[in-house]
C-alpha cells in the first residue's frame, strides 16, 4: 500500500524532525506566533518560531491510520488536497481572502478530515503559514484525528476569557498551529454567531498577511452552527459524499447559507482509482 511507504519514509525523516526541534534557538522578544518581518512577497521569508504555544509531537503510524496523508511525507493521496489548496489560493489571491470554513451538508461526510488535510497542503506552501480551529464545539475532533489530548479549546475563549496563546498548539508541523480540545457544549450556536467570535475572527484574519485560517464547523443540515458561522469568513467549502449525499439535501444546504461565499464542493470517499503521473 502507498500509504505505507509514507510511513516508513516518515520514521527515517522523524528523527531529523526531532534533532531539529529539541532545542530551537529562540529569541527573548519572540511572541507566540512571531513571524518574520519580511512581507510574504520576500525571497527572505521565514517561517515562525512557536516559542509559547504547546509543542506536542505526532504519530506517524496513527495519522496514516486516520488518513491524515497530507501530514505524511510523499503521500500520493495528499495530491488531491494539494489540488484543492492551489485552486483555492488562486482563487482567494487579490481579494483579500485567508479566512475558509469547511463544513458539509450532512454529519460523517468527512469534513474534519478535509479541514485537517487541507491546512497540513496550505503549511507546505513556502512563504505562508496556516492556522487549523475547530469550531465543531459539540465535538472537538481535529485534536482526535492528529492523535493528541488537549484541555483547551474555542470555548475556552469565547465563555471563560482564556487567552489566545494557551489555546495553540504546535504539532510540530512547519507553518502549522491548531486550535482543538477542551470541553463542549450544546448552545454552540449563540457562540458562534457572538460578538466576540466575530472580533477574533477579524483579529485573527488581519494579525498576518501570510497566514490562511481554516474552521472545521458542523454540517448544514445538523443545526444552525453553520448558519451563523458562515457571514463571519471569506469564503466556504463543502464537502459531500459521493454515493451518498444527495441533490436535494445539497440544494436545501445552499439555500442557507451566503452563495457569493461558496468556492466550490469537495467530492469526499471517491471510489475511482489514483492515477499518478509515474
Amino acid at each position: 500500500m502507498k500509504l505505507k511507504k509514507s510511513i516508513e519514509k516518515a520514521k527515517q525523516l522523524r528523527k531529523e524532525l526531532e534533532q531539529k526541534t529539541a532545542a530551537p534557538e529562540i529569541s527573548p522578544d519572540k511572541t507566540e506566533e512571531s513571524v518574520s518581518e519580511k512581507t510574504s512577497f520576500s525571497n527572505d521569508w521565514q517561517p515562525p518560531v512557536y516559542c509559547e504555544s504547546c509543542s506536542i509531537r505526532l504519530d506517524f503510524d496513527l495519522l496514516a491510520q486516520n488518513r491524515c496523508v497530507s501530514m505524511l511525507p510523499n503521500s500520493p493521496e495528499a495530491e488531491y488536497y494539494k489540488i484543492l489548496q492551489t485552486n483555492l489560493q488562486q482563487r482567494a489571491n487579490g481579494k483579500n481572502w485567508n479566512t475558509i470554513m469547511v463544513t458539509s451538508v450532512m454529519p460523517n461526510e468527512g469534513k474534519t478530515l478535509t479541514s485537517i488535510n487541507l491546512a497540513g497542503a496550505f503549511a507546505k506552501e513556502f512563504n505562508q503559514t496556516v492556522l487549523l480551529v475547530d469550531c465543531d464545539l459539540r465535538r472537538q475532533n481535529v485534536h482526535k484525528y492528529l492523535g493528541y489530548s488537549f484541555d483547551k479549546g474555542i470555548v475556552d475563549y469565547l465563555m471563560n476569557g482564556c487567552a489566545l496563546k494557551d489555546l495553540i498548539v504546535w504539532p510540530n508541523v512547519e507553518k502549522l498551529t491548531v486550535i482543538s480540545g477542551g470541553r463542549t457544549i450544546s448552545n454552540s450556536t449563540e457562540l458562534l454567531g457572538s460578538p466576540k467570535m466575530k472580533s477574533l475572527i477579524k483579529e485573527i484574519k488581519h494579525r498576518y498577511e501570510d497566514r490562511y485560517i481554516i474552521f472545521d464547523v458542523p454540517p448544514i443540515l445538523s443545526g444552525a452552527d453553520a448558519i451563523a458561522f458562515s457571514p463571519l469568513v471569506d469564503c466556504i467549502v463543502v464537502v459531500v459524499e459521493e454515493g451518498r449525499t444527495s441533490m436535494k439535501d445539497i440544494k436545501s444546504a445552499m439555500d442557507m447559507i451566503p452563495a457569493e461565499k461558496i468556492m466550490g464542493y469537495v467530492l469526499n470517499r471517491r471510489k475511482a482509482p489514483i492515477r499518478g503521473y509515474y
